[in-house]
């Protein structure tokens, strides 16, 4: 985002912020000191906000102006990667250690991905505590098994919703929100999922659930700026869950479903948007 003016404290830019959610103008407003700042997505004509400003403090009716026009860039500009380079790392980082690990097949690498160490021994595995871990340093363990995919089609599904729910959170909502979200919502999928069955799970499953969960929340309770995923993916979230924990998608063929990752991540995805909420409020 670019800062676009700074005002008094003193002046109510309340009127003026509708007007741009009215528009779809992405934006935030920041106190510093003795002025607020408005800053305003990069991909905005800053020079017609900045008229609509005028406007606005000269008051006139804006209510039947047309929202200033997107700037016409590319998806990979350079403009574009600094507003959500941190959803295409963790879809590069994805896709590298997925491929490090064979998509499940090379258990060399995937023992220094998993959640704790692990030997597999004939049909049995082996794998050390959670304690045992962290107290070796190995920090690491608690977040990575999320990088971890072992399908073309695990990877794909996951990626997709990254690049759609993960840049739209980090582009309106900041880099910030989105990092706390996938650190927190990965490390407590991860931590549930092996508490069920051991350390033999990976994806990016449980963030998934808890970007879409973020979103659905936090746009139903009003929260600025909208995120707009459609209402009706968290309908198909929860029949994802019933139809996992049933057993229905083991049976048709969908392979092993990590169940406790994804409903954890729905939670911790719900949780986050009702704390950043609480938070904004409170500031």
């Amino acid at each position: 985002m670019i800062k676009l003016l700074e005002a008094p404290l003193a002046q109510d830019l309340h009127g003026f912020t509708e007007c741009l959610w009215q528009q779809r103008v992405p934006h935030r407003v920041v106190e510093k000191g003795e002025v607020q700042e408005l800053w305003i997505s990069s991909q905005v004509d800053a020079n017609q906000v900045l008229t609509l400003y005028q406007l606005w403090r000269d008051g006139a009716d804006l209510s039947a102006l047309k929202a200033p026009p997107a700037r016409s860039v590319g998806v990979m500009s350079r403009a574009a990667l600094q507003q959500f380079w941190f959803s295409l790392l963790l879809i590069v980082a994805s896709v590298l250690v997925s491929l490090l690990v064979g998509f499940g097949e090379n258990l060399d690498w995937m023992r220094r991905f998993a959640v704790v160490d692990f030997q597999v021994r004939g049909d049995s595995v082996y794998y050390a505590s959670i304690s045992d871990n962290l107290a070796s340093g190995q920090f690491w363990r608690l977040f990575t098994p999320a990088l971890m995919h072992f399908s073309l089609p695990h990877i794909l599904f996951n990626l997709l919703w990254v690049w759609v729910a993960g840049r739209a959170i980090e582009t309106l909502h900041g880099r910030g929100a989105l990092l706390v979200l996938v650190l927190f919502s990965a490390l407590v999928s991860n931590l549930a999922q092996f508490w069920v069955s051991g350390p033999m799970f990976g994806g990016m499953s449980g963030v998934v659930f808890a970007l879409l969960g973020y979103a659905w929340l936090w746009d139903r309770r009003g929260g600025r700026p909208a995120i707009g995923l459609p209402p009706a993916l968290m309908g198909l979230m929860l029949l994802w869950l019933v139809l996992g924990f049933a057993g229905v998608l083991e049976y048709i063929g969908v392979g092993a479903i990590a169940n406790t990752a994804h409903l954890a991540g729905l939670v911790a995805g719900i949780l986050w948007a009702g704390l950043r909420s609480l938070l904004i409020r409170q500031r």
